[in-house]
């Protein structure tokens, strides 16, 4: 989708030395740049924009360049045209690369961030030379549900498709989104339309053929009561990921790195110095 877009087709706006927006294939996208050094590329998670992670970019930024974009549909960026899937979003995060004139990055990402890293980095040629990966209660594999999940996901898709009938639809117009509310996810119930779809055609996607591929050390950090990426999924990239190592933060949950934080920061700087 981003394959078109060259440096020339950017504008930026400077506020204090320090590019804030770019326009991007016409799409505004809103990011933050702080410090200097080695560049750290961080991919935020769903709902949860660039400034969710200031713990991290103010510690990191202390010695490297943290660039932190907001990812189309989230915080200040504009929203996609049309859903988009994963590799819409790898598409995106390199073009982002190319137009701030990155080359050479450490990439971090939490959550839905760790699903997109997982799938550039088993991108061919691409532009962008990775040094090193942290991914922090990262997304990407498919979970093991129990029967109750799949009841619960069935009656949904049940009820959904007999609300849309066109008799039924009429006589009852606003029963979709009652049912939504009632069964879907905070996080699909607060998307828009084209964000929902995304969201579908992001988390129904098994990512765990590309573990093999990646090919950078890879420090995954994950909290041991994290329910949204259950601890199963770290030792399961841990093993397939050729030069992966796993630190699991006790007691913390899906936001592991900033529940504990002195922890986690102390990891980063012995991964990154």
């Amino acid at each position: 989708m981003f394959a078109g877009i060259w440096y020339n087709s950017c504008r930026f706006r400077v506020k204090g030395g320090v590019c804030v927006e770019c326009i991007v294939d016409g799409k505004r996208v809103t990011y933050i740049d702080e410090g200097t050094g080695p560049v750290v590329l961080l991919v935020h998670g769903w709902g949860a924009p660039a400034e969710t992670y200031r713990l991290i970019i103010d510690h990191l930024s202390a010695y490297c360049r943290v660039i932190a974009p907001d990812l189309p549909g989230f915080g200040g960026s504009d929203e996609p045209d049309a859903p988009w899937c994963v590799d819409d979003y790898v598409d995106f995060v390199l073009a982002f690369a190319e137009a701030l004139h990155i080359r050479q990055a450490v990439l971090m990402g939490h959550s839905n961030g760790g699903r997109i890293i997982l799938k550039l980095m088993n991108r061919p040629e691409r532009p962008l030379q990775v040094e090193k990966i942290v991914l922090t209660d990262a997304a990407g594999l498919k979970p093991r549900h129990g029967p109750g999940y799949y009841a619960r996901v069935y009656s949904y898709k049940a009820g959904k498709w007999v609300l849309s009938l066109p008799g039924v639809r009429r006589l009852f117009p606003d029963a979709v989104e009652k049912l939504r509310a009632k069964k879907g996810s905070a996080d699909y119930r607060s998307a828009t339309p084209i964000m929902r779809q995304t969201m579908v055609r992001l988390v129904n996607e098994d990512l765990s053929g590309c573990l093999p591929g990646i090919q950078a050390p890879t420090l995954l950090i994950w909290g041991e009561k994290d329910t949204a990426t259950p601890l199963e999924d770290g030792r399961r990239m841990e093993k397939a990921i050729p030069d992966a190592g796993l630190v699991v933060l006790a007691g913390a949950g899906h936001f592991s790195f900033a529940e504990r934080w002195g922890q986690c920061s102390r990891v980063l700087d012995a991964f990154l110095k």
